[in-house]
């Protein structure tokens, strides 16, 4: 038996206990060397080569590569800065976060933002085939390299903006770098479930389902003589087979998503309901671990999976370039 302090009360621990502590505090240090590692070298392989394929001639002023682009670019930051930064944390016991209070505020500040953008980017993206397989004249018009530059700059203001509420209300608890108890607590864990879970999901399925619905609309009006626009359809025309592979890059990209963040949200309104709820010694490490092992997880899964599947994309005039299906980060 063995003493332990949880929130300033003292608390007995069995043998047993205090055994799986140590076993899962171990599995969390090797799972973010190891695993955090291979992200890192991976992921920042297959946003270099995104950027570089989305950028070829082949894709000129298309928003929607330029979505993929924006996150991909941004997933570099996510990569370089978050990733290693937890596993520093994590993995070399490095706890800097939970001792100097500016580093604990900039280090969330920054996480959140390069979290988010390229998450919404992708989001963007499908919204914009949306406009783009629209046969309303109108809202095609939405779907053009003006509109994806303003939107994207935008967008990462925006989250610049949100996310100065974690300079104000991160704090250093108990020996650990988290937001504020009580009121703002509860009301930041049930956000970060509506805007890292429930939200994402619910926009790329929607507008997923949505461009489908465009595409087979334009399908049913094709006729025998209908013909092809290089660049964008016309009302009653067939599209181009470049936007034909961005459609089902993205449709890719979105349905993997879907699949692999449903837990995410689940996890998250969980936290929400147990923020204030006291939990021993052992049930807050084993939480830890399968948060740590579930985003570890789906990164791998991310960048090995979708990196590493290259789909030909073939252009009006003949030409086939190899592109690859862009990523997602996750918190």
């Amino acid at each position: 038996m063995s003493n332990t302090t949880i929130n300033g009360t003292s608390i007995i621990i069995s043998d047993n206990q205090a055994h799986l502590i140590s076993l899962f505090n171990s599995l969390n240090k090797y799972i973010s060397q190891i695993g955090l590692g291979l992200i890192l070298i991976i992921g920042n392989i297959g946003s270099a080569l995104t950027c570089l394929v989305f950028s070829q001639p082949t894709f000129n002023k298309s928003p929607c590569a330029m979505y993929f682009i924006a996150s991909s670019f941004a997933q570099f930051f996510t990569f370089n800065f978050a990733l290693v930064t937890r596993m520093i944390h994590y993995g070399y016991s490095i706890t800097t976060l939970n001792t100097n209070l500016y580093y604990c505020k900039i280090r969330f500040y920054l996480f959140y933002i390069f979290v988010a953008v390229p998450r919404y980017q992708i989001i963007l993206a499908s919204i914009d085939r949306y406009f783009a397989s629209s046969r309303d004249a109108v809202r095609r018009q939405w779907s053009s390299p003006k509109v994806a530059s303003r939107l994207m700059i935008g967008t990462a203001i925006i989250w610049c903006l949100i996310y100065i509420q974690v300079l104000i209300f991160y704090d250093i608890s108990t020996g650990s770098c988290k937001y504020r108890s009580g009121a703002y607590g509860v009301f930041f864990s049930t956000y970060i479930a509506i805007d890292s879970g429930i939200l994402p999901l619910f926009l790329m399925l929607v507008f997923g389902l949505l461009t489908v619905n465009n595409i087979h609309k334009t399908k049913q009006r094709i006729g025998p003589g209908g013909g092809a626009n290089e660049n964008r359809p016309a009302q009653g025309s067939k599209m181009s087979k470049k936007d034909a592979q961005l459609h089902k890059m993205l449709a890719h990209q979105i349905t993997l998503f879907i699949v692999l963040n449903l837990p995410n949200p689940c996890y998250l309104v969980y936290s929400a309901f147990t923020i204030n709820t006291p939990k021993s010694s052992l049930r807050t490490t084993i939480e830890a671990f399968a948060k740590i092992f579930r985003r570890e997880l789906l990164q791998l899964i991310q960048t090995k999976i979708l990196r590493q599947n290259p789909t030909r994309v073939t252009t009006g005039g003949g030409t086939t370039v190899r592109g690859l299906r862009p990523n997602d980060g996750d918190e």
